[in-house]
């Protein structure tokens, strides 16, 4: 797609939102908006101000109900955040085993930068030495996915990209037992085996299910086995109180097929020239969550949770122009790299939220504290076997053998003052502790590593929102976000390799701008601008020494800003009285301008200047746009996907012989997906991924599950049916 037909898409959005007339607010509490709801289709709305102990007014949100004909049960991201302008999605495979997900020029392997939660409760695996996520929630499980960006970092902490939370489905509360199930079939052997149980008994409510996915993947050597679990159990002890008991655990096994240098992906995407390499993670949370409602004006939240597992990968590792090999000279196969993290945290969060009033005006508090402890071991470069089966066995040490270990503590406060009826403000602050210590040992060091770093900031910001009409209003934030350094950073590679001892976090801030609203049934948008200052980011630079000896330093080396729009516009083309027969388009565009303002990074020995470069693995345009159809009890979706070229790594590097660095082409992507809902309780769902079997990428990569360009997939498809009973 050209840049002035995407242009044109988002003058078309804001005339339409210009249309957007209605009478005035009524009420200073809450946000009363008539929503687009189309049965069958997946909703999206904004969170509103006020949400059990979490306080939304001025934020920039997203709230999508997940009720739709797309393709959930292969986790296929862009179709199910389509929605939400902006998302930037790694495509890894078509297995839906991982979600790799950014926004506003963050990094998207395994959502590195996002704040993960489920039900409130962070997820991912380390999230202030590693916090990659490791944990994918299948989501025909999920009821709703929420997401805040922009001022995200004060009420739920670290992470530039925001906070996405998953709400999971709960027990049915006008039946004692209620069962669904849904299998799909799809191709290259894909089956997913989808089932739930819930209901409600008295005072006791319960959630459950099982899923179990498996294929062989589109490319040859792409085997994978899923499995996850999840259940809920909540008592209400009375109108006022409530104890949840929570389980999650996902397991998974996945063959990776490896990555194509550029001339490899041009003659055959499906090519692989990896057969014994294989990933597995395992990660399992247990939570409690307590609800009470101390008085009419005042509701407490206690959430407790563990997250323990871990994730091991075989492989043997080197760029895709070398193949491997059987060696003539040792008499087998090379022997393959493993690589082994085990986790274990701990983290409680009690908040509260508090209405009160200072003279006329109304007022709501929100607020509360954390406290996290986890511990990582880290054991990688480990000498495995010469097979090739599956297996994590070692025939030789570990070369690196490291123990992470993170305490924080967190309070923070947002409070919304309604000045009247149309306009409140809401400043908000964070204080983080954070204690962090490295021990262990890397081999061919003369000494163990030993490194500790303990330090405290404040987070301020502030937001507003001023009411235009009773379903119309514009809204603005700014606070100060922060991401904390990773283990991985002050890792030495080498003996010569040396960090810098005055390391610092990466901080910045947001600051977001945009009107909102709905016009009845007919219209839905919300566009908006934002500006992010990220300070301080992390890489190595190359020092050379009066002897002309040199070594890679890690420190901070450099500071970007990404400024962008994004604008959301769904539109109702047809809708009779009845609503039986229903047609909408809808378009979800985001322009994002992230470059680097200064910097150096070392590349072969030199350090380079990065001033004016790209900021690596963000596209400037992400646009998705589709028409859905309703029809009594059928609905079907057509989408499109655009996602313009961009750089794999901060130098800018434009061809790399094997693939790992270089331009990552433009591409576009078109899937088609219905559901037909029969009699009462069956329904058939189904589709086509990449209908046009579009030949992209979306990634290349130094490491893991590379090195170098990771196809993404041609035309798949799939058939669903699902009962519910």
């Amino acid at each position: 797609m050209q840049k002035n037909q995407i242009i044109f898409m988002f003058l078309l959005s804001i005339t339409f939102s210009a249309l957007s007339q209605s009478n005035a607010q009524d009420s200073v509490w809450m946000i009363e908006l008539e929503a687009i709801s189309i049965e069958n289709t997946t909703s999206k709305d904004q969170l509103p101000e006020l949400l059990g102990t979490n306080l939304y007014a001025g934020k920039k949100t997203d709230l999508l109900t997940l009720n739709g004909s797309e393709n959930l049960s292969q986790n296929l991201g862009r179709m199910i955040f389509a929605k939400i302008p902006g998302i930037n999605l790694w495509d890894m495979d078509g297995a839906g085993t991982q979600l790799n997900i950014s926004t506003r020029g963050t990094d998207a392997h395994r959502s590195i930068e996002m704040n993960m939660r489920q039900n409130g409760y962070n997820t991912n695996s380390d999230m202030f030495g590693y916090p990659e996520n490791h944990y994918t929630v299948a989501m025909q499980g999920v009821k709703q996915i929420q997401l805040v960006r922009g001022s995200a970092a004060l009420q739920f902490g670290s992470q530039f990209g925001g906070m996405m939370n998953y709400v999971m489905k709960t027990g049915n509360p006008n039946k004692v037992f209620e069962v669904e199930s849904e299998q799909t079939y799809g191709s290259n052997n894909f089956f997913n085996s989808f089932n739930s149980i819930g209901g409600t008994m008295g005072k006791v409510s319960y959630y459950a299910f099982y899923d179990d996915r498996q294929g062989d993947g589109w490319r040859p050597n792409s085997a994978f086995h899923y499995k996850s679990w999840y259940t809920n159990f909540k008592y209400q002890f009375n109108p006022k109180a409530s104890l949840a008991f929570q389980f999650s655990r996902m397991h998974y096994e996945q063959q990776i097929g490896g990555g194509l240098t550029d001339k490899m992906f041009k003659e055959n995407p499906l090519l692989s020239n990896r057969t014994r390499n294989f990933f597995s993670p395992t990660i399992n949370i247990p939570a409690v969550i307590l609800n009470y409602q101390l008085s009419a004006n005042t509701k407490l939240e206690v959430t407790t949770n563990g997250i323990w597992g871990d994730r091991s990968s075989v492989q043997f590792i080197n760029t895709p122009n070398v193949e491997d090999t059987f060696n003539t000279d040792i008499g087998s196969y090379n022997a393959r790299q493993v690589d082994r993290d085990f986790y274990a945290g701990f983290t409680t969060e009690a908040r509260i939220l508090h209405h009160y009033s200072l003279g006329k005006v109304n007022s709501t508090l929100a607020g509360g504290i954390r406290y996290f402890n986890e511990t990582t071991k880290r054991r990688q470069k480990g000498k495995g076997t010469t097979g090739s089966d599956l297996t994590f066995d070692l025939t030789g040490n570990y070369g690196v053998d490291l123990r992470f270990h993170t305490i924080n503590y967190a309070v923070f406060a947002e409070n919304v003052f309604h000045l009247n009826q149309k306009l409140s403000v809401t400043p908000g602050f964070r204080y983080e502790m954070i204690q962090s210590d490295l021990t262990g040992v890397i081999e061919n060091r003369s000494v163990d590593v030993d490194y500790s770093g303990n330090r405290t900031f404040p987070l301020f910001g502030i937001g507003m929102e001023y009411k235009i009409h009773k379903n119309s209003e514009i809204y603005g934030n700014a606070s100060e976000a922060y991401r904390p350094y990773l283990y991985s950073q002050i890792t030495p590679s080498n003996q010569i390799a040396k960090i810098d001892p005055n390391l610092t976090d990466s901080k910045g801030y947001n600051i977001d701008l945009g009107y909102r609203g709905h016009f009845g049934n007919k219209l839905n948008f919300d566009i908006s601008g934002f500006y992010q200052y990220y300070g301080d980011r992390i890489g190595n630079l190359n020092i050379v020494n009066e002897d002309n000896s040199s070594y890679l330093f890690t420190t901070n080396v450099g500071n970007s800003v990404a400024i962008g729009l994004e604008s959301y516009m769904e539109l109702s083309l047809i809708g009779s009285a009845n609503q039986s027969f229903e047609l909408s388009l809808f378009n979800s565009l985001a322009y994002t301008h992230a470059r680097y303002l200064s910097g150096h990074l070392n590349q072969n020995g030199e350090n380079q200047d990065l001033k004016g470069n790209h900021v690596e693995g963000v596209p400037d345009w992400i646009n998705r746009a589709g028409l859905d159809i309703r029809f009594i009890t059928f609905s079907s979706r057509l989408q499109f996907t655009h996602i313009s070229e961009k750089y794999n790594d901060a130098n800018n590097t434009l061809f790399d012989p094997v693939g790992t660095s270089g331009l990552i082409p433009s591409y576009s992507i078109t899937d088609w997906s219905f559901k037909w809902k029969i009699f009462d309780h069956y329904h058939f769902s189904g589709g086509v991924n990449n209908l046009m079997n579009a030949k992209y990428f979306s990634r290349r990569i130094p490491f893991y599950p590379g090195p170098g360009i990771l196809p993404g997939d041609g035309r798949t498809f799939y058939l669903t049916l699902g009962v519910k009973l």
